[in-house]
């Protein structure tokens, strides 16, 4: 690759010695990954079934590389939202915030959704996860992908992080920061990254990271964790950015966010190559030894660097501030019902909004086997139904995307079910269901928006179409003539 001499020439300064091998780094292809959604099947379970040729990522107990020239984002399972195509170094920050069931999350620049994705496989479908991008394109594509992976707990926006800081002070347990950034880890795989990285350089980028990291401090409780990274190596944007945190914010400060050898042991991980934080490039203190860096010649990735951040004293201990380890992966067998409360008559249907729900739509959610009255609520606005998980502020004047799971729309005399529904439900939530086995032709016509041949007769009604046993879409069955219900939006192309 052509590098930028400026690039070079500070590279070289920085790692000495090292500077030949990083440099010969950038002669070999690029890393692939993906992530296992532990949502919807474990990482023992996926292995059995997966189609392609895959081997673990030593650091992510979920995430896998695979061949370049495979496509597994053109595979029926990536529709069922078992995986996230994600590059092996960014699956790190979201893989070392220690996030609990219960938790309240923050992911504030989450576009196209790598870390709120697994951040929501994490909390199951319990605690409120918001993802923010301010660009509104950007979050579009960030709301297909939450729900693709089927999370239900989701409030996905579009702001600006000082307006998040008005409506959410000191709210989160958890936050997230992956920064814009110079992009310096990504040349590898995008080597058009290089024009952007020459037009604005470092400055534009650390100016916006200050700004961000700021207004998250803000959002912070009071003992919760704040995770800042970035996949670039210049280190005003990296240590000099926390280096600023600490001196606006002495309430915070840099946490080891590698387990120890025996935990890496239990946990079955390795983080060898893992390098530590460099504070003497930015002439901080010793505090800053315990940022993370990940760099291309030392490990299978492009690059990254992270900081684990507490605010202040942690309180007492209580449910959700008790912090497990980032990366112990729950048995989250595909069999088990999305645990979301429990509905259990129609006298316990609490509905928000000034609609209520028809009987068409209480009759098809009543006949949905999840729990939610417990931690979520049924909400209503115009003709949309949708279940919100309990425990928000007042976001009105915000730029909701999405607020909670999207269930479908009341029309005249029926409710049509919503696609993000479909994927968050497993098999066993719904019983009118359709199983097409991954090589059946049919599986890639429905997902082209395409009818489909039925094999025997079924009665009238709305029917859950899976793919070995893993819900895709919808389809509504009249007279035994099929109709393709699978959002447009989404068609296999």
């Amino acid at each position: 690759m052509n590098l930028p001499k400026l690039f070079e020439d500070r590279m070289r300064t920085l790692l000495e010695e090292e500077y030949e091998a990083f440099e010969e780094c950038y002669t070999k292809p690029h890393y692939s990954g993906l992530r296992v959604n532990t949502l919807k099947i474990t990482p023992e379970e996926f292995k059995e079934i997966c189609p392609f040729s895959i081997e673990r990522i030593p650091w992510i107990s979920n995430g896998y590389y695979y061949d370049g020239s495979q496509q597994p984002a053109k595979h029926p399972y990536y529709h069922a939202g078992l995986y996230y195509i994600q590059e092996p170094s960014a699956m790190t920050p979201a893989s070392l915030l220690p996030i609990k069931k219960g938790d309240r999350v923050l992911d504030i620049c989450a576009a196209p959704g790598g870390k709120s994705t697994e951040l929501g496989a994490k909390l199951e479908g319990e605690g409120i996860l918001v993802s923010n991008d301010i660009s509104n394109s950007r979050a579009k594509a960030l709301l297909k992908n939450i729900e693709l992976q089927g999370i239900p707990n989701a409030l996905v926006l579009s702001e600006a992080p000082n307006r998040l800081a008005e409506v959410f002070p000191e709210y989160f347990d958890k936050i997230l920061i992956d920064a814009p950034c110079s992009g310096e880890g990504m040349f590898r795989k995008s080597p058009s990254i290089i024009k952007n990285w020459e037009q604005y350089g470092v400055d534009y980028y650390n100016k916006l990271q200050k700004e961000i990291i700021s207004f998250a401090a803000k959002m912070l409780k009071p003992g919760g964790m704040m995770l800042y990274s970035t996949c670039t190596f210049s280190p005003e944007e990296d240590e000099g950015t926390i280096a600023y945190l600490l001196d606006q914010f002495p309430e915070f400060h840099v946490i080891d966010a590698i387990p120890n050898e025996q935990e890496q042991r239990e946990l079955g991980l390795c983080f060898d190559g893992f390098d530590f934080g460099k504070p003497d490039w930015v002439n901080g203190n010793d505090e800053l030894k315990n940022c993370v860096r990940l760099w291309p010649h030392k490990l299978d990735g492009e690059g990254h660097f992270i900081a684990l951040l507490r605010k202040g004293e942690s309180r007492p201990n209580t449910e959700n501030e008790s912090f497990s380890h980032p990366d112990e992966i729950k048995s989250n067998s595909s069999q088990k019902p999305v645990n979301l409360g429990k509905n259990s008559s129609r006298k316990n249907t609490q509905v928000k909004g000034k609609k209520a729900l028809s009987e068409e739509a209480i009759e098809f959610i009543e006949n949905l086997d999840i729990n939610f009255a417990e931690k979520y609520e049924v909400t209503v606005r115009d003709t949309w139904v949708y279940l919100v998980p309990k425990g928000l502020p007042d976001i009105k004047g915000l730029r909701i995307l999405r607020q909670g799971l999207l269930l479908g729309e009341m029309k005249k005399k029926r409710f049509e079910p919503a696609q993000a529904l479909a994927s968050a439900l497993n098999k066993s939530s719904y019983k009118k269901t359709i199983h097409l086995h991954r090589e059946d032709p049919r599986v890639i016509r429905y997902l082209k928006c395409e009818s489909i041949e039925l094999d025997r007769e079924y009665e009238d009604g709305w029917y859950l179409i899976c793919i070995d046993d893993f819900p895709l879409g919808w389809s509504k069955i009249t007279r035994n003539n099929f109709k393709n219900k699978y959002l447009p939006g989404w068609r296999w192309v």
